[in-house]
């Protein structure tokens, strides 16, 4: 299985993906996030405005996410995709096309639809978007192929 499908299966596969973003200081401030992808190069997740890492994003909207699985024992093949993206919050007039893709699909206990409205004001959550604009995996230095003694990252497309 080639680094590209890897990265694709730990997308498909992963609900939770951390989130990096800027504090206003300066600090790079680092969130869990619930996530949905739309392919490869869209994610979304759900989150409160007032949450420190929406606010970061609003200020800032260049973030670092990977996603990683944690369950792969020390030592092991550890299999990571590091993302670079531009995020923001959804806009109310895409939440209709948006909310089915982000939502239903990632949240298979629920028999019914998540329900649109409960993104739209008063309620709390908001629905959030990162467009990826570099995808980057993990390379063991042992890797046969592309090791160089000690591990590194390999931009890939996807």
């Amino acid at each position: 299985m080639t680094h590209e499908d890897n990265a694709r299966r730990l997308i498909e596969r992963t609900r939770y993906m951390s989130l990096g973003t800027v504090d206003p200081d300066g600090r790079a401030r680092v969130s869990p996030v619930y996530y949905a992808p739309d392919g490869y190069d869209i994610f979304y997740w759900m989150s409160a405005p007032e949450a420190r890492h929406s606010q970061n994003i609003v200020r800032h909207p260049e973030v670092s996410m990977v996603i990683y699985d944690s369950t792969v024992p020390i030592g092991g093949d550890v299999r990571a995709v590091y993302l670079l993206a531009t995020a923001g919050q959804v806009p109310d007039d895409e939440l209709e096309a948006c909310a089915p893709v982000a939502c239903r699909a990632r949240f298979p206990e629920r028999q019914e639809p998540f329900p649109v409205e409960w993104l739209y004001p008063p309620e709390r959550l908001r629905l959030w978007r990162a467009r990826v604009t570099e995808h980057s995996v993990h390379v063991r230095g042992s890797d046969p192929e592309y090791g160089t003694g000690i591990d590194t990252r390999r931009v890939v497309t996807l």
